[in-house]
């Protein structure tokens, strides 16, 4: 069993390597998947002007720039301000890039970074605190940087059993790559946040209250046509490390596979199957 450290230094690795490259490469797809969910969390989030904000798992700074027109404000008031979290220097650097006036960024592990001690309302996320090596200790570090009146809200995968956008094609694949690794229930990953009682359990240890999980299902938009969703298939995300390591007979063998299994989700409006969320929300105190 590997420790919080070794894990955290895994996924430091990974979204500096691969993760954040593949991320990049698949830009405008993922966010146009992701879009919907992601102004719902904002939206829920309520940033009113003025308030200082923690965007947790940046990324590339989308969320980022929405929150800082949220707490902007008119000229000559004082307005707020939103720092950008990543541990991904790729990413960060495609976040500064942007140039948002109200917002910094930031390279850093939300376990370690020396947050200004309660000096933030808001603790944000969109699918980035899934991956954290030490989620106690993370969200710790999180609520200590809150105000006493401060509030997290965060978004997270459920279960790969309630997201078929992520699981169809999976096991379709599955039988033609060699093996994919499994995390242990402990393990950061995309779905790591699907139990609710895990996620109930880790928010109370950190010292959060009042902890709410709502679900959040919304149609997930994986690309314009299945002969799309199949070429980039092993690009990103689950598959790519048993993509990189397959013969190219493995890789026709399921690429194949996948676009059978997603043929009777094509619609004029591309290729699209059910995605489900927790919208999660808790108090500082």
């Amino acid at each position: 069993m590997k420790s919080a450290a070794e894990l955290a230094a895994e996924q430091a690795a990974f979204w500096n390597g691969p993760g954040g490259q593949g991320w990049l490469a698949s830009y405008a797809r993922i966010e146009r998947s992701i879009a919907d969910i992601g102004k719902t969390a904002v939206a829920a989030a309520a940033a009113k002007p003025g308030e200082r904000v923690i965007d947790v798992g940046c990324g590339t700074g989308g969320t980022t720039e929405a929150l800082a027109a949220a707490v902007g404000a008119p000229i000559g008031q004082k307005g707020g301000h939103v720092l950008g979290a990543d541990i991904s220097e790729p990413l960060i650097g495609a976040a500064r890039s942007k140039r948002v006036p109200n917002a910094t960024f930031v390279v850093g592990d939300a376990a370690t970074h020396p947050f200004e001690a309660a000096a933030h309302d808001l603790v944000f996320s969109r699918f980035g605190v899934m991956f954290f090596g030490d989620p106690v200790a993370a969200f710790r570090n999180l609520q200590q940087a809150l105000k006493s009146t401060g509030r997290l809200v965060f978004v997270c995968w459920r279960s790969p059993a309630e997201n078929p956008w992520g699981l169809v094609p999976v096991r379709a694949a599955a039988p033609h790559l060699p093996p994919m690794p499994r995390p242990g229930p402990e393990d950061p990953g995309q779905y790591s946040f699907g139990d609710r009682a895990r996620v109930e359990r880790i928010l109370k240890e950190s010292g959060f209250t009042s902890v709410t999980l709502e679900p959040l299902d919304r149609p997930i938009w994986m690309g314009g046509s299945v002969a799309e969703v199949v070429d980039n298939a092993g690009r990103f995300g689950p598959m790519a490390r048993a993509f990189a390591e397959a013969t190219p007979e493995q890789i026709e063998k399921a690429k194949a596979a996948i676009g059978e299994a997603l043929a009777p989700h094509e619609t004029s409006a591309g290729v699209v199957l059910p995605g489900a969320c927790w919208l999660v929300r808790a108090h500082a105190a």
